[in-house]
């Protein structure tokens, strides 16, 4: 089992992740559908969907949405959300899905994957395939944002130790750069027991992604820099927002 597989899958995961921002996740939504200017029956893959924030929200601005995770626990987790195609509404329906394989569904006219939730595998192929499936389930024209870090801001802005509590638990985490990954050691006491996870993220480049992109097809047409969608700076940018088209 790789680390994603089991840390994604426990309650402790979500639970270090609880104080993430509802109002900027939701805004940065809504802008960038706005910037796409997608029509309201506009058809989106929320692709790594974790526990469906996104999904739902995308679907609250009238999009047909399908959210895709590996985690089974995040999408039983979302299954009370679904709205079938049937419904007066737009549907929203949640699978589980392996992002490096083959996308079987209709073709759609954007794929999201927010949030880093990308480089989280070793091999270069796999990366690769997560581009293909992507290339695979669009229509022509159609959008792929990839929301990723921007590798230079990581290395200028790394913190080696902190503490972060989430009720009640401790979670102490380190990081470090090795080679080109940057690796989060997470430790805390929960339920009378020591767990010890780790996350693992490629620090992969602006011009590699753009290669993954070119090579299946994609032109890369535009970089935000954060989640107000401010142009990208490279040195001081936090995000990394890519917006492809493919051709």
């Amino acid at each position: 089992m790789e680390w994603f597989e089991s840390w994604f899958d426990t309650p402790y995961y979500h639970l270090l992740y609880s104080n993430r921002d509802y109002t900027e996740a939701e805004n940065f939504i809504t802008a960038l559908t706005s910037e796409l200017q997608l029509p309201k029956s506009a058809k989106i893959i929320d692709l790594a969907c974790g526990k469906g924030r996104h999904s739902v929200f995308l679907n609250k601005l009238g999009y047909d949405v399908l959210g895709l995770d590996l985690s089974r626990q995040s999408i039983e987790h979302n299954k009370k959300f679904e709205k079938l195609s049937d419904s007066p509404e737009p549907a929203l329906r949640f699978e589980v899905h392996d992002m490096r394989n083959p996308i079987n569904h209709q073709p759609v006219d954007a794929v999201f994957n927010l949030f880093t939730s990308f480089g989280y595998f070793d091999n270069e192929e796999d990366d690769r395939k997560v581009f293909e499936s992507v290339y695979n389930v669009l229509l022509s024209e159609g959008y792929f944002v990839l929301d990723y870090l921007n590798e230079v801001f990581v290395r200028n802005t790394l913190i080696p130790e902190m503490t972060i509590t989430r009720e009640n638990i401790n979670f102490n985490i380190s990081k470090k750069i090795e080679g080109k990954h940057i690796i989060k050691d997470i430790k805390f006491e929960a339920d009378g027991k020591s767990h010890h996870f780790f996350e693992k993220v490629k620090l992969h480049t602006l011009e590699t992604i753009e290669d993954y992109a070119k090579d299946c097809g994609f032109e890369r047409i535009k970089i935000w820099g954060d989640y107000q969608l401010n142009d990208f700076e490279k040195e001081k940018s936090p995000r990394c927002i890519n917006l492809f088209k493919k051709k």
